[in-house]
C-alpha cells in the first residue's frame, strides 16, 4: 500500500468525510484489521478562507505548496487536495512537489463520461463557479459543459457554505433551496449535477433530487484509493 498525503482543513468537516472514507474503503477492499495508510495536514481555514475572500490566490497557494512540501518531505507518494475551490491554486502546489496532485475536476470528469454525462449542472461556492479554473478543465479535458445558477442563487448557495455547512450545520431550509437550485438546473438542461464544494454531500445525504447527483468528495476518494491499493 503506498502512503497517501491529504491537504485537508478547507473544511475540516469534509476533511473528516475523507479520512473516514479512505480507511473504510482500504478496510472493504484488503478486509481484517487493514486502514488506509494516510499523512494529514489540516491547515487553519479562516486563514486560507480570509485570503480567499481578499482575492490573494497567490499567497494561498504559496501556503498549501508548503504544506504539500512537508507531506512529501514526510513520505506521502501522493496528494490529495480535499476541498473543490483551492484547486484554482493547483498548479502552484504541483510546481512545488516531485510527487502527482490527484486533482478532483479529473476524478469528476472521468466519473462524468462513465456515465455518458455530457451537460453538468454545478453547485460550488462563489469561486468555483465563477472562476474558470473548474468549468475550463472539464471543457478541455472531458468535453462536458458545465451549467451554472443564477447570479442571485450563486449568492446564496456561497453563503450556505460558509455560514452553515463549514461550521457543522446542515439545515431542512437550505437543504430545499439546494434541491430547488437543482430543479432549475434540471430545466436548463443539466443531465447530472456536480457537487462541487466537498460539503455539500452532507447537506443532501439522503435527499430526493430531481437530477443525479455526483458528489465530487466520494470520486476523489475512489481516486485515491485506486493511487493508494495499486501496489497492494
Amino acid at each position: 500500500m503506498g502512503q497517501l498525503g491529504i491537504l485537508g482543513g478547507m473544511s475540516w468537516e469534509s476533511t473528516a468525510s475523507y479520512y473516514r472514507l479512505l480507511n473504510q474503503g482500504v478496510r472493504e477492499r484488503l478486509g481484517g484489521l487493514h486502514s488506509a495508510s494516510l499523512l494529514l495536514h489540516s491547515v487553519d481555514f479562516a486563514a486560507i478562507a480570509a485570503l480567499q475572500k481578499r482575492g490573494d490566490w497567490d499567497e494561498a497557494g504559496r501556503q498549501l505548496a508548503v504544506a504539500a512540501q512537508g507531506l512529501a518531505a514526510a513520505g506521502a507518494g501522493a496528494l490529495l487536495l480535499a476541498t473543490n475551490t483551492m484547486h484554482k491554486v493547483a498548479p502552484a502546489i504541483e510546481a512545488a512537489v516531485d510527487i502527482p496532485l490527484l486533482h478532483i475536476g479529473d476524478a469528476v470528469g472521468q466519473a462524468l463520461r462513465r456515465q455518458g454525462v455530457q451537460r453538468a449542472g454545478l453547485l460550488g461556492t462563489r469561486f468555483t463557479l465563477q472562476e474558470a479554473f473548474y468549468r475550463q478543465r472539464l471543457a478541455e479535458h472531458f468535453a462536458i459543459e458545465v451549467l451554472l445558477p443564477e447570479a442571485a442563487a450563486m449568492a446564496e448557495i456561497d453563503r450556505v457554505i460558509f455560514a452553515e455547512l463549514c461550521r457543522g450545520e446542515f439545515t431542512a431550509p437550505s437543504r430545499a433551496f439546494y434541491l430547488e437550485c437543482l430543479e432549475r438546473l434540471r430545466d436548463d438542461g443539466a443531465e447530472a449535477a456536480i457537487l462541487g464544494c466537498t460539503e455539500i454531500g452532507l447537506l443532501l445525504e439522503g435527499a430526493r433530487s430531481p437530477l443525479p447527483l455526483l458528489d465530487s468528495s466520494e470520486v476523489h476518494v475512489a481516486m485515491g484509493l485506486e493511487w493508494l491499493l495499486a501496489e497492494a
